[in-house]
């Protein structure tokens, strides 16, 4: 069934202060599998944006086994599944020097770019479209709701500038990876490697506006919340190893 395979060499700004992988590059790196995928099934961005349609990442979640390391090369395999009504989930696998070393999850939705309404599979899609893809999950995973940090303290804020944004002009998903884990220091992170990491955007964030950033422990896991004006525009649950 269908899959689309792309190796990514890890380059010296790919990696942390550690020679590990980042999430933000990790996050890169799917991205860029995804849109490649979406391309050669005919719903990539040159196919969307002459509709005003296009695709944005609700929710994400990652499970690794060891660290991806400076120089290694990275495959990453991403699928399709069938949307329900609203929800595109899209599956991922990773390898390094043909060992597994992680799978993913994403849900994305469908939106009209001028107001960011979510759309129907059905605006752009014909069953038949669907007939090749792959029925196999890469992690049976469901539980997408994450809880609000409730005793949290503000650790930093940062504004969203111009770097920040994608053609959708808003903070492009990638970068919350980094927004969120530097709620940690240096020192906190040397000999950790993330276990498992989810996210959900909550709601966009745009130019100008200030995340304010907080986290809390429990039971074994950081809750990390970013915040305008008090309210939660993305949640991040991570387990370290």
């Amino acid at each position: 069934m269908y899959r689309n395979i792309k190796n990514y060499e890890l380059r010296y700004t790919d990696v942390d202060a550690f020679d590990n992988l980042k999430m933000s590059s990790l996050f890169s790196f799917m991205e860029e599998s995804a849109c490649l995928s979406a391309d050669e099934l005919g719903f990539g961005y040159k196919d969307l944006a002459p509709k005003n349609i296009g695709f944005i990442l609700v929710n994400c979640y990652i499970e690794l086994e060891k660290n991806v390391k400076l120089g290694e090369k990275l495959s990453v395999h991403t699928w399709p599944m069938h949307p329900k009504h609203m929800i595109f989930l899209r599956e991922y696998e990773f390898f390094c020097n043909g060992e597994k070393v992680g799978a993913a999850t994403a849900r994305w939705v469908m939106v009209s770019l001028e107001n960011f309404a979510m759309l129907p599979y059905t605006e752009y899609f014909k069953e038949s479209d669907f007939d090749n893809y792959n029925t196999q999950r890469a992690l049976d995973f469901s539980a997408w709701k994450l809880p609000f940090v409730l005793n949290g303290d503000i650790l930093y804020s940062r504004r969203v500038v111009y770097s920040d944004y994608d053609h959708y002009f808003h903070a492009n998903n990638t970068k919350y990876a980094d927004f969120l884990l530097d709620a940690f220091t240096v020192d906190e992170m040397r000999g950790r490697s993330v276990k498992s990491l989810q996210i959900t955007y909550v709601k966009q964030c745009k130019e100008g506006e200030v995340i304010e950033v907080v986290r809390e422990y429990s039971d074994g896991l950081w809750l990390i919340e970013g915040r305008v004006e008090g309210e939660a525009r993305v949640l991040m649950r991570v387990k370290f190893d």
